[in-house]
């Protein structure tokens, strides 16, 4: 989500100090475990911060690798293993849909698979960056890589495909 600028920090314990603005502007991209139990991105593009859950929905791609790139009109980080979209804003996987393949040439367009990765709120406050987890108790297709399973899965090695059989 874009960031939002407040005149002080909430003291609310939802709100997770992740940084100082011009140390994560300057990396373009932190990532930082929250709750123990959440592993987020946060990225700085073109004048925004954005939040999202580490890991690719599709198969765990480590998605602070990714090129951001603009697909019809939308910021979309790529994931680096299968280059699935992501928008930064929604957390919508985007793909591009044929109407007929029958029809030559074949005129392609993009549409939304629906929020596949969790987005997480940021908010800056004089400086300082802080993140509110998306708590929505509705299943996100992203959640399941924030188990113990996949933290110990090096994001810098993809996965290896199995043979045709």
């Amino acid at each position: 989500m874009s960031s939002e600028e407040e005149s002080h920090p909430s003291s609310s314990p939802t709100m997770h100090f992740v940084g100082k603005k011009a140390d994560i502007v300057k990396a373009g991209r932190v990532t930082k475990r929250l709750n123990g139990s959440r592993d987020v991105l946060v990225m700085y593009h073109q004048g925004q911060l954005y939040a999202l859950d580490m890991r690719c929905y599709h198969a765990g791609g480590p998605l602070q690798n990714g090129d951001i790139e603009e697909f019809n009109g939308r910021l979309c980080i790529v994931c680096p293993w299968h280059k699935y979209k992501i928008t930064l804003a929604e957390g919508e996987g985007l793909y591009q849909a044929v109407d007929d393949p029958t029809v030559r040439p074949l005129k392609t367009h993009w549409r939304s698979k629906g929020v596949k990765q969790r987005i997480h709120k940021v908010t800056e406050v004089s400086g300082d960056v802080y993140i509110t987890l998306n708590d929505s108790s509705e299943a996100i297709e992203s959640d399941v890589y924030q188990t113990e399973k996949y933290r110990t899965v090096p994001l810098n090695v993809q996965p290896k495909l199995k043979p045709k059989t």
